[in-house]
């Protein structure tokens, strides 16, 4: 009887045990507390940034174990603030400077477009037609254009990721040449041509081009004028001086580069040997 009784009380033991198991699932529940908490670090990971040592080396600067040291003396800016963090993650439109240079990690693209009426030159979103969407399929680099042509204006226009083209286009004393075919409403005057050529005041600032002329065999209304000035709204302020009206505009020609091969509305790559030009004038 008594060991009856005994193993019954072993039996109760037992199913204290039970209970015993019972917290046991409670605290597996808790153990459980690492895989949530791996959950949230992966929610918080975001896959459009990159290591800064990355970042330089894809530009082409140097490795990623440079860059890293790089970084730790102060060499690297990160939209004007000094970074000096190992593993300090960026966004590819951050503005990363290496020693004062901008430097990007995409690959450098350049293209040509054959822009036709009817687009505007900008890269805002909201303004109807835009060159941005004849180039939209030519690379995946983010491009954008050098200049700009109105939105009725037509002709040849340069797009780029390379800040050094950009600057060598944009520098208004050793800026790239543009050759555009202009046609007036009217006949230029001979005495209005010279004085254009020669250059000009508009409420005291001098306005000049490299090179004007008419068309050979053509009206007198047609010219050919070189320019360095980048945007076109500047030809169209020196014919309104003299009173003409402009009724088409065409860049024909930018530094060595022509309409060669590339139907109005098309786009083309530049050769390598094109793209080695603009970098050596």
């Amino acid at each position: 009887m008594s060991k009856q009784r005994d193993n019954k009380s072993k039996g109760k033991t037992s199913g204290r045990g039970g209970k015993t198991n019972s917290n046991h699932k409670k605290s597996y529940v808790k153990s459980d507390a690492p895989k949530q908490k791996k959950t949230v670090q992966k929610a918080n990971s975001n896959p459009d940034l990159i290591r800064l040592n990355k970042y330089i080396a894809n530009s082409g600067i140097c490795s990623r174990r440079d860059a890293d040291m790089h970084i730790s003396i102060g060499s690297v800016t990160v939209n004007g603030k000094v970074v000096s963090e190992m593993g300090y993650k960026v966004k590819l439109e951050d503005e990363v400077r290496f020693d004062g240079s901008r430097v990007s990690p995409e690959k450098k693209a350049y293209v040509l477009l054959n822009k036709p009426k009817g687009f505007a030159t900008t890269t805002s979103e909201g303004k109807g037609r835009t060159v941005m969407d004849l180039v939209s399929n030519a690379t995946n680099s983010r491009i954008k254009p050098i200049g700009r042509l109105g939105r009725n204006s037509m002709g040849l226009l340069l797009f780029t990721n390379d800040d050094a083209i950009h600057n060598k286009f944009t520098n208004s004393k050793n800026g790239v040449t543009r050759l555009f075919h202009v046609e007036l409403d009217k006949n230029l005057k001979y005495e209005d041509l010279k004085k254009i050529r020669e250059g000009f005041k508009i409420e005291g600032k001098l306005i000049s081009v490299e090179e004007i002329s008419y068309i050979e065999g053509s009206p007198k209304k047609e010219l050919g004028l070189k320019i360095k000035n980048t945007g076109n709204s500047i030809i169209r302020t020196i014919f309104e001086h003299f009173k003409y009206d402009i009724i088409k505009l065409d860049c024909v020609m930018i530094a060595e580069l022509t309409k060669k091969d590339i139907p109005r509305g098309h786009w083309k790559h530049l050769t390598e040997q094109e793209i080695n030009n603009l970098k050596m004038m």
